[in-house]
């Protein structure tokens, strides 16, 4: 009797560790509840407005995650440069500085650009209509710094992972993926071809997995939304928690989380839990995307005032975000499935050029005034970038097209424009991040962001956001039972 206790013991502990890897991997990294801070701890190094504190040198990466971790994240800068340029053929500061060459690194007002029509050529238009004393959106830049521009790169592993995959995803002749044929990394790290701007697209549809930590990480945000008076109308807050299912290259377990998301076709998975305000406290958000071309994504939203769990249809996705200028398929900042039968898109590359736009944060300096909304501390960088256009084939959505800004080097998109049914600009969004040389990673910490609804004229921004690496399981994602708690 004894015998056979011990053997069902053993074949237990074989069985969990064959199907559930991703539960074994964690217990590998310490509880992302152990050393992610509070919000109210956050903001004794950083408040959301009217502080200009360096965070990420003060209280960032280093002084708050676990030794374990973070050696386990940092990498050589050398061979992450080198290795990067090589998958995608130059170095950014060797191929900018061509458009306006006049305008050098160093300081700047809003009145510099409003006296030189250079500044207009060489901006992203969004960027340009920012420049100037607070109107009515939120966001304007009336100083700024011109930085020189740097190389960017990707962590080690992303990077040798792109490389060992490079040419092995497949597009049918639509310009579809064909599934099966991903293995991880950025799939086409040098777009070209018949389908080069889907290709583009892919780079971010599946490139996203990597910002963030591989997407394995804790993300706190406050959310702060105001009308065209300037008039602060929204103040909230929320969590995430992310867990990456397929091409994973930085966290065990590598490739696909488990047996489970390999055979089911699993992206990523995460929650987002809203704080407040009252009206929106213990609502939560849980969304599944899938590798499949028809395998639209899973959104399920526990709303407490029923006490029921509601799964949206695939028409949800284009309502707005609560307290936000932003709707589903905005979210982290994209989420709408690549479809050749569902609002389905015409796809042109407009533009290879370089761009004067906000540059990644290094320390966290920057912050919005208290009063205007305004940004302070803002630095520009030149990068060279693809202007991608999306144009909807189907009348009954949101977006009648969508202008992407996408950066040549590191693949990560820098600025949105939406355009309604009408043809007016409806919605914006710029996504500049917080860079971590060392890491090889950009993740949302220690710079706002900006959503601009211009139709309604609201806009939002996300205050000062930190984003920690974390490891989670599967239990840690689901929308049942997570109600309230972190």
């Amino acid at each position: 009797m004894k015998l056979r206790i011990v053997f069902m013991s053993v074949l237990a502990v074989f069985i969990l560790a064959v199907l559930t890897p991703g539960v074994q991997a964690q217990t590998k990294y310490p509880r992302p509840e152990t050393y992610i801070p509070t919000w109210d701890t956050f903001e004794k190094h950083k408040k959301s407005f009217d502080d200009p504190r360096p965070v990420l040198k003060e209280y960032g990466l280093k002084q708050i995650v676990p030794k374990e971790l973070y050696d386990k994240i940092t990498f050589d800068q050398g061979k992450m440069k080198a290795l990067w340029a090589e998958i995608v053929g130059f170095k950014a500061p060797d191929v900018v500085g061509k458009i306006a060459p006049e305008i050098k690194p160093g300081k700047y007002t809003y009145k510099d650009v409003q006296n030189n029509p250079a500044f207009k050529e060489l901006m992203i238009p969004n960027l340009y209509n920012r420049m100037g004393p607070p109107k009515q959106f939120v966001g304007s830049i009336q100083e700024f710094e011109i930085i020189p521009t740097r190389q960017y790169y990707w962590a080690l592993p992303i990077a040798e992972m792109t490389k060992k995959n490079a040419g092995k995803m497949k597009l049918d002749g639509k310009g579809y993926y064909v599934e099966g044929t991903w293995d991880g990394g950025f799939p086409f790290p040098r777009p070209s071809g018949q389908f080069k701007a889907q290709q583009i697209m892919y780079n971010i549809d599946l490139g996203l997995t990597y910002i963030n930590w591989n997407e394995n990480a804790f993300n706190q945000s406050r959310l702060v939304g105001y009308n065209k008076n300037l008039k602060k109308d929204y103040d909230g807050r929320n969590y995430i928690k992310r867990v990456t299912l397929a091409g994973r290259a930085l966290m065990e377990p590598f490739g696909f989380f488990d047996s489970r998301a390999k055979q089911v076709g699993e992206l990523d998975q995460y929650i987002l839990a809203f704080e407040s305000p009252r009206d929106q406290a213990g609502q939560v958000l849980q969304l599944t995307r899938y590798l499949g071309v028809e395998k639209y994504a899973q959104n399920l939203v526990y709303i407490p005032a029923f006490r029921r769990i509601r799964k949206m249809s695939g028409t949800d996705t284009q309502d707005a975000i609560g307290g936000q200028d932003l709707i589903f398929d905005d979210s982290g900042l994209w989420s709408q499935k690549l479809s050749p039968n569902r609002y389905p898109y015409k796809y042109e590359v407009l533009e290879e050029r370089e761009y004067l736009t906000i540059a990644h944060t290094v320390d966290g300096s920057e912050t919005i005034d208290g009063k205007t909304g305004a940004f302070k501390n803002i630095r520009l960088e030149r990068r060279p970038m693809y202007l991608v256009k999306l144009s909807q084939m189907d009348k009954n959505y949101v977006y009648s097209y969508r202008l992407l800004w996408i950066d040549k080097e590191n693949l990560y998109f820098h600025d949105i424009s939406n355009y309604d049914q009408k043809g007016r600009l409806y919605r914006t969004y710029s996504s500049p991040a917080g860079w971590f040389p060392e890491a090889g990673m950009i993740a949302w910490w220690g710079m706002p962001q900006l959503s601009v609804d211009h139709v309604d004229e609201h806009s939002t921004t996300m205050a000062m956001p930190f984003m920690l690496p974390a490891v989670y399981t599967r239990d840690d994602v689901r929308i049942a039972g997570t109600q309230g708690q972190k």
